[in-house]
């Protein structure tokens, strides 16, 4: 597994890894790619996952149980970022399935980069999600509600396609061994959970009567789904930590994506039971609401031991050499969506405790998407080495 990692995720400015005889072109951007063209070569389905940490600064700042001046203005113009974002990738995406057409049909193959099928379903919905909610403030409320329901419609069919097409090739045709188990195993599986949490904000918005409460199921089911799915991986990831331990340095940030399920769930059930009244009323409604809260706490108390656990890990990593990579995104979306489900939770119960909670959450939040994002950029758009044919190591 570590081996297959490596070669996927990893890249490196190695002077092996220096086009053109070990210089550079003399460009100042993609400085490393023999042609700016090659850009598009090497595009894999786990960029998006920039989209999401980037959309999920802002979404959660949106709801964060304390405003701060400022703060809204400042999620919107991230929310736009994203946006721009997820144009880009999504055209340069479609570029790469025209211009090397083989590379990009081989993902879904590779036993460990198929799993990031996951990522465009999420991306989608994570910046549907802020168009709804920050995005109506410049568009207005009904091209935004209309963007959202396209890009949730969009990103709820291509996520339950992942759920199911990514586990079928890992059952059927992936060489999967012992130690293979990591993070990434989430990835196809979480985007139902996302499509259930941002469909609950779409429920104020769909006809009274079938229409609504059939939407308030599918999303309980879509979270079901999503959940029981999510509790067999990560019971086989601990299995694979405990019985083979680490492992390669480039896998460990990728144990930092168990807190997406689970933090997504929290704000799955807190949004649905605060919605809930849209579709239902009455012992059912209260129901449902109480059930946000008497599954979100026990689950967030989960969530922190995997967090004290991934820190620890990730720390003793770093003071022996975790090289940046993509798998670095999972620092991001997986800790906003803890901090949803805090902001959910405090919505709910009222404690201030949860209130202060999510507010330093989102500190954290913020200050790993400033550094990944920084490194990101410098790796993607001045040097180019995260655009470049990874090579091939060994452990």
């Amino acid at each position: 597994m570590g081996t297959m990692l490596l070669t996927t995720n990893q890249h490196h400015t190695t002077p092996q890894a220096l086009p053109l005889g070990g210089r550079t072109t003399g460009r100042r951007v993609l400085r490393l790619l023999d042609r700016p063209s090659d850009l598009f070569a090497n595009l894999t389905p786990n960029w998006f996952a920039s989209i999401m940490g980037t959309g999920i600064v802002a979404t959660a700042a949106a709801t964060l149980p304390l405003q701060f001046p400022g703060l809204r203005t400042g999620a919107t113009l991230v929310w736009a970022l994203a946006s721009l974002l997820l144009i880009l990738l999504t055209a340069a995406t479609g570029v790469h399935w025209l211009r090397h057409r083989e590379t990009a049909k081989s993902h879904h193959s590779n036993p460990v980069m198929a799993h990031f099928y996951g990522a465009p379903p999420m991306a989608l919905l994570t910046v549907g999600a802020g168009t709804l909610l920050l995005g109506k403030d410049i568009l207005g409320e009904q091209l935004a509600l209309g963007i959202d329901v396209v890009l949730w419609t969009a990103g709820t069919v291509l996520g339950l396609a992942s759920a199911v097409a990514i586990p079928y090739l890992q059952f059927t045709r992936h060489e999967v061994k012992q130690d293979s188990a990591f993070g990434g195993w989430l990835m196809p599986v979480v985007p139902p959970m996302v499509s259930a949490s941002t469909g609950a904000l779409l429920l104020p918005y769909v006809p009274a009567g079938q229409a609504r409460m059939t939407l308030l199921m599918g999303c309980y089911a879509m979270f079901g789904m999503s959940l029981l799915a999510s509790i067999i991986i990560i019971t086989l990831i601990w299995s694979r930590l405990a019985e083979h331990k680490i492992g390669a340095a480039a896998a460990v940030p990728t144990l930092w994506i168990v807190l997406g399920p689970l933090g997504q769930s929290i704000t799955a059930a807190n949004l649905l039971g605060g919605n809930a009244h849209f579709a239902v009323s009455g012992t059912l409604a209260r129901a449902m609401e109480a059930f946000g809260v008497l599954y979100g706490v026990p689950v967030l108390g989960f969530a922190l031991m995997w967090a004290a656990l991934a820190t620890a890990i990730t720390i003793r990593t770093a003071r022996q050499g975790l090289p940046f990579s993509l798998t670095w995104w999972s620092f991001t979306f997986p800790i906003g969506t803890c901090v949803t489900g805090l902001t959910g939770l405090a919505a709910h119960t009222h404690l201030a405790l949860f209130e202060w909670m999510a507010v330093t959450g989102y500190a954290v939040l913020v200050t790993a998407w400033i550094i990944v994002a920084a490194r990101t950029f410098h790796g993607s758009i001045l040097e180019g080495t995260l655009l470049q044919k990874p090579a091939t190591i060994t452990r």
